[in-house]
């Protein structure tokens, strides 16, 4: 069964480690779904923004625990992924406001 790309692609990553990613090694982070595999991030780039995918590297991140008064709480996991795009592919995201 395959996933609606909307499903694996959760948003985009805009940090200043991935905008220089993106700029020297031509590299787009996502958050993608924590289920999602490496085939299934690369199927859903190339059809939502219609380019080819050279490389995809992904890194699973725990929740951190958190304090509200005597409470304790965990943020949710979450997963990411840098995509290496091929040469003469390019993904424009919204950059500042």
């Amino acid at each position: 069964m395959i996933r609606d790309p909307r499903m694996v692609l959760l948003r985009p990553l805009m940090t200043e480690k991935s905008m220089q990613q993106k700029e020297e090694l031509n590299a787009v982070t996502f958050q993608v779904a924590l289920d999602a595999n490496k085939v299934e991030i690369r199927q859903a780039v190339e059809k939502v923004f219609n380019v080819k995918v050279a490389d995809v590297r992904t890194a699973s991140r725990e929740g951190k625990w958190k304090r509200m008064g005597k409470h304790e709480g965990r943020r949710p996991s979450w997963k990411k992924a840098v995509v290496t795009l091929r040469p003469g592919h390019k993904i424009e995201l919204v950059e500042g406001a």
